[in-house]
């Protein structure tokens, strides 16, 4: 193939594996339904910078030496299961503390910070949740290993990596417009609670799964 094609499969299958669902797109929905839309924008630059943290160091091959290296693959693991188990847990206490003020006859006012702050946060919360996922460590080493060849001109990498980056910000941030969207709105406030358990569940099940591969790893 030449360069042309193989930037063209490199999009497409990057732009496939954006819109399956995982713990960003789990992130974007959940903040944007609960925060809006500035939010979501600012999360979706968070990730699209993760992407891009690992398309550069994929294509300078340090991403395939942390692969390789255990010891510093299994620390990035531990990080990145912990960082999407704690981020998953914090969604699902919130929702039972909410749930308990609810029941409440009279409850005490309460002043939520995240919300507050989580337009200042949620570019970092984004980035982190991005480049601490181990899963997204491996996919960049292999798509980039797997398509992109030795001899591939610097304009030619150059163009892979604003490809990818160019990809995530578009796909999050029209993610982030739709879902903050009047009609959309309208229709998922009702279920804004349901949406919240759901993504703090995805975000919950998918760290465990990486803690429970360190483990298996570790004593076996």
């Amino acid at each position: 193939m030449n360069e042309t094609h193989i930037l063209i499969t490199l999009a497409g299958i990057h732009w496939i594996a954006l819109m399956s669902p995982g713990p960003d797109f789990a992130l974007v929905v959940r903040n944007t339904t609960r925060y809006g839309r500035k939010t979501g924008l600012y999360l979706a630059c968070g990730l699209s910078a993760g992407i891009l943290t690992h398309s550069i160091l994929s294509l300078m091959g340090i991403s395939l030496l942390l692969h390789q290296h255990h010891l510093l693959f299994v620390a990035i693991q531990l990080a990145g299961g912990g960082y999407l188990s704690w981020t998953g847990f914090t969604i699902l206490r919130q929702i039972l503390f909410s749930r308990r003020l609810a029941s409440q006859e009279h409850p005490p006012l309460q002043v939520n910070k995240e919300q507050i702050h989580s337009n200042k946060h949620a570019f970092i919360q984004g980035y982190l949740t991005n480049i601490l996922n181990p899963k997204a460590l491996v996919f960049f080493v292999s798509l980039m290993s797997g398509l992109i060849p030795a001899g591939f001109s610097l304009s030619g990498k150059y163009l892979a990596i604003i490809l990818l980056w160019g990809l995530a910000l578009i796909w999050f941030a029209l993610l982030a417009w739709v879902l903050s969207t009047r009609r959309i709105q309208q229709k998922i406030i009702q279920a804004a609670r349901y949406i919240d358990s759901l993504c703090g569940l995805i975000l919950l099940a998918a760290g465990l799964f990486i803690l429970a591969k360190v483990a298996e790893y570790l004593f076996n």
